[in-house]
């Protein structure tokens, strides 16, 4: 019988949250026996609904139910907590459990221990309080991408992503210590603000220190975008210039085409926006994305909780599985592993304290260790998902060769506004710089039959190829997964298409914004009065770093029976497990959840508020963030404020009565931030508890103290563009690497020589490649 990855790891889950339980539920996927420890009240999660469901007699809220499946219980202190750590592997640490990280850390130093806080153990803000919206704030992510209508307060990203995300970071980095060094242990310390500025921004202090201005500098509507056709929403979107040319011809206007001058399609679109959107009013959401995916133009239904299930493509993938304890649809996992390798199917969550304290009698054998060092990593991706996963294989020490074609480079080297007059201008890219530090680059046109030839003799010697074409192209070039096996038994492919390797949606066009518009990320962002907006960033990251956690679990599998495996790590598979909550609330209760601009279901109040201040860019568009999570932050608050007369009523003694007079808080709120700078705001509220922040422009990042105490920064000198500062990680290892990024991201081609030479090619014969186009150091077109 084959045995899942990490069969036989033991995790002992210390958290409460989204995040921990999020990640402790993908350990429990791949096969590691996941204890949780709760109080006598249990997970604060057994009582949650975000629809304000009450959960029935003996029965837990639905998200608990999906999060804890194939999970332990087990009621206990610090003295079950000390017996089950002693015989585990890993535990997983979030504020308010029993004992600190690091004293768990001295007292088990065979335990990879893995703590999750909003802005990391150390440093000025470790002890500061935050919410998943607050955070969004402080990372710039709320503003970074433009998101929303100038008219209008920005709107954060709805539904908690970052919450998610952390969790599966974490579950990245846990597997990842575990591996490298199996029995010694290692302190994974995690910031979830870290983790929010690499999800839901492009790389802006990188940006704003190559390039010398900002990414956006004005929200604006993304267009198309979200549309009303005739008979529901539907979404388009243009990533590329080619893709807007290509939706001028599919609405009947060529004379919108200028090839001349693409850097100018932005502007082009928003004033032409009117003349879609009354294209798209005439038509049904079937015959618009009929014509669209004839035309190779990203697009996608619009998905909610109710709508999702349904879809033709996720009911032929068998994307929604029944809860195997309470009934209600859920998504199927982020990824999926074949053939040897099989993920654990879901096992019923547990009841509280359903199962005893007693850990392992003994720990088993370790193992050897995954020297990243010694792993070579063949990159076939462009844009960001994909990049953003293999970028982590380099920052902990792999080899990674970044495969591009003279005749089409990444995508990202073409996506700064950097104008074709501007000198080696492929190469000042931000965002291709941010996400490729320690790569090497092969330039291989491998529409050619010789540029095929090398390609195979290169994935004989990796270990792992990753890719993100849609399907048909490596199908077309031979080169899937039974193929790349017969050249390289043991490889580990991950193939990262956006809506999977079968199904109708299969070959679609895939960017950021349509993954998210397909999950339902996009449902829950924005004002209520008007049509969602797209979060347009966390598509991607998310999608990068659910491939990262089963590349990593296909890794352990060859580690333990030499044995390599295909991981098909669907986009949307990755973004539908983020927003889970809508799918199960309304197949468990029937509810579904709406956007509701800055408010959400748990903090009240929450929103943003303009304050005094003037922006950088001479506006008064300046905003805080404030969260009341709990009563203690209610009463601190409005101690804060000189417990005005307004505060005084007894209804807002409670977090329902705060939701229902959201409106009147919301108006004294305003006045009272509007009347004070932000740093005043911040200075009164934050150091006595209560949940705030500034809603950061993203590309001062770096002049966020806590980031700089923690070096999520790194400059690094490129050959092009000289200094700049580039993200790294959003965790901390205590057995290193200190350094994350050991060299720029690389030129076009830079490496060819010497990859090409390994391979045994004499310099004619690379010559000869050059003069006929197979490799180059510049774009051809």
């Amino acid at each position: 019988m084959t045995r899942a990855p990490l069969d036989g790891w033991v995790v002992v889950d210390l958290s409460t949250g989204i995040p921990g339980a999020y990640c402790t539920k993908l350990l429990a996927d791949g096969g590691a026996e996941v204890v949780k420890v709760e109080a006598p009240e249990g997970d604060p999660l057994r009582r949650w609904s975000a629809s304000g469901a009450t959960p029935q007699a003996n029965r837990d809220g639905a998200l608990f139910s999906f999060l804890a499946c194939s999970k332990k219980s087990v009621v206990g202190g610090p003295e079950v907590v000390d017996t089950l750590l002693t015989s585990a592997d890993v535990a997983v640490w979030s504020p308010g459990a029993p004992l600190s990280p690091q004293e768990i850390h001295r007292a088990h130093p065979h335990l990879v221990v893995t703590s999750i806080t909003p802005f990391g153990l150390e440093g000025p803000w470790r002890d500061r309080p935050a919410t998943e919206f607050t955070l969004q704030a402080w990372s710039g992510g709320i503003v970074g991408l433009g998101r929303g209508a100038p008219d209008r307060a920005p709107v954060h990203v709805g539904g908690q992503p970052g919450d998610w995300v952390s969790g599966a970071y974490a579950a990245a980095a846990t597997t990842a210590a575990r591996l490298r060094a199996p029995g010694t242990g290692d302190l994974v310390d995690l910031s979830m603000l870290e983790v929010h500025a690499l999800s839901l921004t492009y790389h802006p202090v990188t940006f704003w220190e190559m390039l010398n201005r900002p990414w956006q500098r004005t929200r604006r509507l993304n267009m198309p975008g979200v549309s009303a056709a005739k008979d529901g929403l539907v979404a388009l979107g243009c990533a590329t210039a080619q893709q807007f040319f290509d939706l001028c011809a599919m609405v009947g206007h060529p004379e919108w085409i200028d090839e001349e001058n693409p850097f100018s399609i932005i502007a082009r679109a928003t004033e032409v926006a009117p003349v879609i959107r009354e294209w798209i009013a005439a038509r049904t959401v079937a015959e618009i994305r009929e014509l669209a995916t004839a035309f190779r133009i990203p697009n996608s239904p619009v998905a909610n909780g109710a709508n999702a299930p349904a879809m033709d493509h996720f009911e032929a993938r068998g994307t929604f599985v029944r809860n195997p304890r309470d009934g209600f649809l859920q998504p199927g996992p982020p990824y999926r592993l074949s053939p040897g390798a099989r993920l654990r199917p879901p096992e019923p969550a547990p009841r509280l304290g359903e199962h005893g304290g007693k850990g392992r009698t003994e720990r088993q054998p370790a193992g050897e260790a995954v020297d990243f060092s010694e792993l070579r990593v063949l990159d076939l991706t462009a844009f960001w998902a994909g990049p953003s996963c293999t970028h982590a294989l380099a920052m902990l020490g792999a080899e990674v060769i970044h495969l591009e074609s003279p005749a089409r480079p990444d995508g990202t080297r073409l996506i700064a506004g950097v104008p074709p007059s501007v000198d080696q201008w492929w190469e000042r890219s931000p965002i291709f710089a941010g996400l490729n530090t320690g790569k090497k680059s092969l330039t291989l046109d491998i529409r050619t039959e010789r540029g095929r030839e090398v390609l195979r003799e290169l994935i004989a010697t990796c270990d792992v190829v990753v890719e993100n074409f849609t399907p048909r192209v490596l199908d077309q070039l031979g080169l899937d997964y039974e193929a790349v096996r017969a050249i390289r038994p043991d490889v580990v492919m991950v193939r990262m298409p956006g809506f999977g390797l079968d199904g109708p949606w299969r070959d679609n066009a895939a960017f950021a914004f349509v993954i998210e518009d397909a999950a339902g990320l996009t449902w829950l962002t924005g004002h209520p009065d008007q049509h969602p907006v797209e979060p347009y960033s966390i598509g991607d990251p998310n999608a990068g770093v659910h491939a990262l956690v089963g590349l990593l679990l296909a890794l352990e599998h060859r580690r333990r029976t030499g044995e390599g495996t295909l991981v098909e790590a669907a986009m949307v598979d990755a973004a539908l497990n983020v927003a889970a909550e809508q799918v199960i609330e309304y197949s468990a209760h029937g509810t579904l959840l709406e956007r509701a601009g800055n408010r959400g279901p748990g903090a009240a109040p929450q929103n943003l508020y303009r304050t005094a201040d003037i922006d950088e860019f001479g506006e008064r568009d300046s905003w805080i963030a404030l969260a009341v999570a709990t009563d203690a932050q209610w009463n601190a608050l409005r101690d804060a404020l000189g417990q005005p007369d307004w505060a005084a009523d007894p209804e807002l003694a409670t977090a329902e009565g705060r939701h229902r007079h959201h409106d009147t808080l919301d108006e004294h709120l305003a006045t009272w931030c509007g009347e004070r700078g932000a740093d005043e705001i911040i200075e009164l509220l934050w150091p006595v508890g209560v949940p705030v922040g500034k809603v950061l422009q993203p590309h001062r990042q770096r002049e966020l103290e806590q980031l700089r105490f923690r070096g999520f920064f790194e400059e690094v000198d490129h050959p092009v563009n000289g200094p700049a500062h580039y993200s790294t990680l959003p965790v901390r290892l205590s057995r290193g690497p200190e350094r994350r990024h050991v060299r720029p991201a690389p030129l076009l081609g830079e490496h060819n020589h010497e990859l090409l030479t390994q391979l045994g090619l004499t310099e004619r014969e690379i010559t000869q490649l050059e003069a006929d186009g197979v490799i180059g150091r510049e774009p051809t077109r």
